[in-house]
């Protein structure tokens, strides 16, 4: 447990809550507006980014978390990532060598 806690009251709660909710009506709502679907999917797509990232933030309250610990939980994710690449594309070369043969 933090040493310290973290004044963040109801009314911070209800705002996220709200926005969220705003955030979902314009993501049903674009269904029926009618635009190209790149600009439809870059809209759903920030929405669905600003809504995690809003979700985390608060309700999981990591925006009150120590720098430190973001730099290693991110350090972990692209070394995991880098990892599963190499994995993945030496199989896939490997894989493609046996298949000209």
């Amino acid at each position: 447990m933090a040493s310290t806690e973290h004044a963040t009251g109801y009314r911070v709660y209800w705002a996220t809550w709200a926005l969220l909710l705003l955030l979902t009506l314009v993501m049903l709502a674009t269904e029926y507006v009618p635009v190209s679907k790149v600009i439809l999917l870059a809209l759903l797509l920030a929405a669905m980014l600003t809504k995690s990232s809003l979700i985390c933030a608060y309700f999981m309250h990591l925006r009150f978390e120590k720098w430190n610990l973001i730099v290693v939980v991110a350090a972990g994710i692209l070394v995991t990532g880098a990892i599963l690449f190499l994995v993945i594309s030496f199989d896939g070369v490997r894989i493609l060598q046996l298949s000209q043969n």
